[in-house]
């Protein structure tokens, strides 16, 4: 079963604040084993455009990555990012080739 993975692309208005997600949602990554691939390091965008933070959370499979987003530690978490920043964030399931 091929993993899966949250890529984001947020922008940051607050970042005090955005310090309480990121807080917050270390217990849903916890519980559902997500790690951090990308994680806002420096960027080049060489085609389109991107907002100026990009993230990629890797999980066991693509349901899991769907629990982990539902759930309400994350729900809880994402409560706290949307007062303080924008995104977009898709779920992607990897290639198992």
């Amino acid at each position: 079963m091929p993993k899966a993975y949250w890529v984001a692309h947020v922008t940051v208005d607050d970042p005090k604040v955005y310090e309480d997600y990121r807080a917050a949602n270390a217990v849903a990554f916890a519980k559902y084993g997500a790690k951090f691939v990308v994680r806002g390091g420096v960027q080049e965008i060489l085609e389109g455009s991107s907002r100026p933070r990009t993230v990629v959370i890797e999980f066991k499979d693509l349901e899991t990555a769907k629990a982990c987003y539902n759930s309400l530690e994350y729900q809880h978490a994402l409560s706290i990012r949307q007062t303080v920043s924008s995104g977009d964030l898709v779920i992607v399931e990897g290639y198992d080739g």
